[in-house]
């Protein structure tokens, strides 16, 4: 697809393939970046209020914008990300759950030499459960 800033459409939508969260994956990912019990200890989470292990709220976002990415919507269009606002984890996510994401174009702006797009990124798990959200800005070439 590959699309430059002048082709993007405001309201304009997409959808990720799906990827299944591994109890390993999880486990592995929070050892390095956020080594809370809920997420690296087995025993422990499960008598917490979660009943189990828990995917870091980092993780998932970084699933997420790597299924997003995949996409390849904007190809060597995209310049570089600009933010993530109003970010909120929703539900849990659990091994063995499968992502999947859809993004919404919700706003385009005209830069001198570029423009910036944000998306309405959303991500769900198994039968539609909404899990995340959050608004992510980028620059994209005209």
């Amino acid at each position: 697809m590959k699309l430059k800033f002048n082709e993007i459409i405001i309201g304009q939508k997409f959808e990720t393939e799906s990827y299944k969260m591994k109890k390993d994956e999880i486990i592995s990912f929070a050892l390095q970046f956020d080594p809370q019990y809920m997420h690296i200890d087995e025993e422990k989470a499960k008598q917490s209020r979660f009943r189990g292990l828990i995917a870091s709220g980092l993780h998932t976002i970084s699933v997420s914008f790597k299924l997003w990415t995949d996409l390849n919507v904007l190809g060597d269009n995209l310049i570089a990300g600009t933010g993530i606002d109003h970010l909120k984890f929703v539900q849990p996510v659990f091994p063995d759950d499968v992502l999947y994401v859809t993004t919404e174009v919700i706003k385009k702006q005209e830069r001198k030499e570029d423009g910036e797009v944000t998306l309405l990124l959303l991500s769900f798990k198994n039968d539609g459960e909404l899990v995340l959200k959050a608004d992510i800005s980028a620059l994209v070439s005209k």
